[in-house]
């Protein structure tokens, strides 16, 4: 890798670290996750660039490894249970009706692809063309999964705003 491409590569991760965490928190919901989820992406993104030597476009190789890294992550079986060392002491309390926890806890009950999708077309605000490169779709199945998740997070909303 050549030295100018290392420190562009370099002043990309100082740059967009904040960005791309806001992405992975709103794809996960949890920030522990969300930052596990964009060292993650950054070591794939630096690797990948010594591996192919330049990147044409970095922003769009990081956010496309972001999100693939975060369906991959859903679909290991080890991911669905939690184990924990200690039960906790006093109950979970009762979530907070504050609208963007709403709104973060309807995103988390979606499928990971419908939430890429909202997250790249809402959040990131990417075209269809944009976010169906990022993901490896075609566009009307990007269309198709905006469609249905809106959908079901209005239905959530209607049910927590009544």
């Amino acid at each position: 890798m050549r030295s100018d491409d290392h420190a562009a590569l370099h002043a990309f991760v100082e740059s967009r670290r904040t960005a791309l965490f806001r992405s992975a928190f709103l794809l996960c919901g949890d920030r522990h996750e969300a930052e596990d989820l964009v060292q993650t992406t950054l070591v794939k993104v630096v690797l990948g660039g010594r591996r192919h030597g330049r990147l044409d476009n970095i922003e769009a190789y990081a956010r496309k490894t972001l999100v693939n890294t975060f369906i991959a992550a859903r679909r290991r079986f080890w991911r669905r249970e939690q184990a924990y060392g200690e039960l906790p002491e006093r109950a979970v309390q009762a979530p907070d009706t504050d609208t963007g926890l709403a709104v973060r806890a309807a995103l988390a009950r979606l499928t990971p692809r419908q939430r890429a999708v909202l997250v790249l077309r809402y959040w990131e605000d990417l075209s269809v063309e944009a976010t169906a490169e990022t993901l490896g779709m075609r566009e009307n199945t990007v269309k198709s999964h905006a469609a249905r998740g809106l959908a079901a997070l209005r239905a959530e909303m209607a049910e927590v705003l009544v």
